[in-house]
């Protein structure tokens, strides 16, 4: 399935109904290795592709509130998820279809929800990755080490059979140098993270990716110019546009490589999602009135259904438990 742009007037909405036409056919569990060459040369044509696919996945997420809800709410609809197990029942014009109600999407998508499918496609070509809630160290060349946090993958890049970095496909990644004599690269979207020693650590989500400087120095090359992060400076780009150097507090970005989480004056919606990230299952926070209320904390990522307690008894919030480590907050 090689799709193409064809040149109708409104591409942007042309690019819209492509993008979800892949998410479709990779979540199906019918793509084959022609349909992930044909996506990659698809995605990789233009920025605008790439960001009309993260606006797909996008959308997709938003359907988990009104899909977590509906199980809630109609128990008949749980059984048969639950009987469904994990087979891949979702209908492939049922996601986003031209016809297809926000409504008529989530009772579909509620038989087989969508949490977490897109990660084993966009990973088969990765060297190293981690699964949820888990971290690994991966020695990768004399003086280069790489430690990976949860839900990370990464290729390594080669010449001559030296490895001179690696691409970022998703997730983060912390690395330490010694004094080398070349220089180690970190590509992660649309920017390429090089240093020669130090230390400094890249996240890569959603099409956004955060480069932090912790010792040393590192060079921030983008399409739309360069930057330089010295120890203590943090920034981020997308694939339009490369941020602005900001000084951050080095302890509070590398916590995540101790088991801590630190949130300063962070949005709850905000801390809901990083939380997902390391506990299996998903936690919904459909009290949406709350969604902007700052939280502060440091939080053991081994204690986070602790954590989650403390949220709910804080904010007075109601928890629902479902099959799967879903948790509704409301």
């Amino acid at each position: 399935m090689d799709m193409t742009h064809n040149g109708e007037p409104d591409k942007a909405d042309q690019l819209r109904r492509e993008a979800q036409a892949w998410l479709r056919r990779l979540t199906s569990g019918e793509a084959t290795q022609r349909d992930i060459e044909g996506f990659r040369r698809w995605q990789g044509s233009s920025p605008l592709h790439s960001s009309a696919f993260v606006e797909a996945k996008r959308l997709w997420k938003v359907l988990d509130p009104a899909i977590g809800q509906m199980m809630a709410n109609n128990p008949a609809l749980l059984s048969s998820h639950r009987q469904a197990g994990r087979r891949p029942l979702v209908a492939r014009r049922a996601f986003l279809g031209a016809a297809a109600s926000a409504a008529g999407v989530a009772g579909i998508a509620a038989i087989c929800p969508p949490l977490g499918l897109w990660a084993p496609v966009s990973e088969w070509n990765a060297d190293f990755r981690t699964a949820t809630g888990e971290q690994r160290s991966v020695a990768l060349a004399e003086g280069i080490d790489l430690t990976l946090n949860t839900q990370t993958s990464v290729q390594r890049q080669t010449v001559e059979g030296r490895t001179v970095g690696i691409d970022l496909i998703a997730g983060e990644a912390a690395v330490d140098m010694s004094s080398t004599r070349q220089a180690f690269n970190v590509v992660a979207g649309a920017g390429r993270s090089e240093a020669d020693a130090g230390r400094f650590e890249v996240r890569y989500l959603d099409g956004s990716a955060c480069v932090t400087c912790i010792e040393g120095r590192v060079r921030v090359a983008h399409a739309t110019g360069a930057r330089v992060l010295e120890a203590g400076q943090q920034l981020i780009y997308n694939a339009d546009s490369l941020g602005k150097v900001a000084a951050i507090q080095p302890a509070d970005v590398s916590a995540w490589r101790t088991g801590v989480l630190v949130f300063r004056q962070t949005p709850l919606a905000r801390v809901v999602e990083e939380i997902n990230r390391y506990r299996p299952g998903r936690v919904l926070l459909l009290a949406k009135r709350l969604k902007d209320r700052e939280v502060s904390g440091r939080f053991a990522v081994a204690a986070l259904d602790t954590v989650l307690v403390q949220i709910q008894r804080s904010y007075d919030l109601d928890a629902r438990a479902l099959p799967g480590g879903v948790l509704l907050l409301s």
